[in-house]
């Protein structure tokens, strides 16, 4: 059984998430951050899951619930912190929430194992890239994707490194086989690095990169390979939402994304002063970790060429149907969801107003 449709059958007994610590309700006039808010009786009320805990990539997020962004357009939001980019595709799927923050090759997985399922699409693009990345010790004589052949490599089963390994060996004359893999939970991941019993791991670009130096291993002692920069077109996570709910609640959905929208300007802008509001939500976070694994994110995943011309959020058709493709080869799915399945662009906000970078040269 896949890892998604393992995932799905732990995410039905939604009255644990009803009572999660780890719940932010924002609504009404959106003052308080740490327990519930007096919502208007008419608010829209929509239950968001992250795709990992409260770190520096989900500023742009709780930004737009604390200052009342949310609030303004009509919506009562309660934002979960999770446990994996196919988790909150998952938790969607099950009605646990209507929307979330997911892996955009997961959805793709879903809707292909799961053709009579629930009905989820991607809504707004915030990785235009895939974070994939392959860490790799140079000791070990790792320059370059081939020089991975007999080498041995570490991930957990559901790490998207991992599991769209064959579009990364594809593109560039790798075979899919001629690596070693080493299923690990995610918490050994960069361990097994540091500590020489792996030569390689594949973790996304700006959480592995932070863990290994905490584990004492700098960047000058590594090879590393983001996928979107050796010839991977895949998307990464976007928001997501479910069908059912995005049909009956349009206005809910396309004011969700203008909040967010205008956060993530806010936060592209000034990530130090966007951080605060994660160290809002956990006072336990390193301000400096986060406010750097922020600023990585930004840089690598969402300020691409494509944002820079076009604006955040959305998708090329053709690129997307690419990408598609390549991941059902990868993952051999037997069936493939059409690009409208995985991703529908009426809720983004207006072109201009997701031109949230300047053009190149400018």
């Amino acid at each position: 059984m896949s890892p998604v449709l393992t995932l799905l059958r732990s995410t039905f007994n939604t009255a644990a998430l009803r009572h999660s610590p780890t719940r932010l309700w924002v609504g009404g006039a959106a003052a308080l951050v740490l327990m519930p808010s007096l919502g208007h009786a008419d608010d829209t009320q929509i239950r968001f899951q992250l795709d990992w805990r409260f770190e520096g990539p989900s500023a742009p997020f709780l930004m737009a619930a604390e200052k009342g962004y949310f609030a303004e357009e009509g919506l009562d939001v309660q934002i979960d912190s999770g446990s994996g980019s196919a988790g909150a595709i998952n938790r969607v799927a099950s009605g646990a929430y209507e929307m979330g923050f997911g892996d955009l090759n997961a959805l793709v997985e879903f809707l292909a194992e799961n053709p009579d399922g629930p009905g989820i699409q991607g809504v707004y693009i915030v990785y235009d890239g895939t974070p994939a990345a392959v860490f790799a010790r140079k000791e070990s004589g790792i320059e370059s994707p081939a020089d991975l052949a007999g080498k041995t490599i570490a991930a957990p089963a559901f790490d998207t490194g991992y599991r769209a390994w064959g579009v990364f060996a594809a593109a560039n004359d790798l075979e899919a086989d001629a690596v070693e893999w080493q299923n690990v939970d995610p918490t050994l991941r960069e361990t097994l690095l540091t500590r020489g019993d792996v030569d390689a791991i594949t973790g996304f670009y700006f959480t592995s990169l932070l863990n290994l130096e905490e584990r004492g291993m700098s960047e000058e002692e590594l090879t590393i390979m983001p996928f979107p920069d050796y010839g991977v077109p895949l998307y990464g996570n976007a928001i997501i939402a479910s069908e059912s709910f995005a049909e009956a609640n349009p206005e809910a959905v396309q004011g969700f994304l203008r909040a967010f929208n205008r956060a993530l300007g806010e936060t592209i802008a000034d990530p130090e002063a966007a951080i605060e509001y994660v160290k809002n939500r956990d006072g336990l976070i390193d301000v400096e970790m986060e406010t750097r694994r922020l600023k990585l994110a930004l840089e690598s995943v969402v300020d691409t060429p494509d944002a820079r011309e076009h604006g955040v959020g959305g998708v090329d058709d053709e690129r997307l149907a690419q990408a598609i493709q390549l991941v059902a080869d990868a993952y051999d799915l037997t069936s493939i969801p059409s690009p409208d399945q995985v991703f529908n662009s009426n809720y983004l906000p207006a072109q201009e107003e997701r031109m949230l970078f300047s053009a190149e040269g400018e």
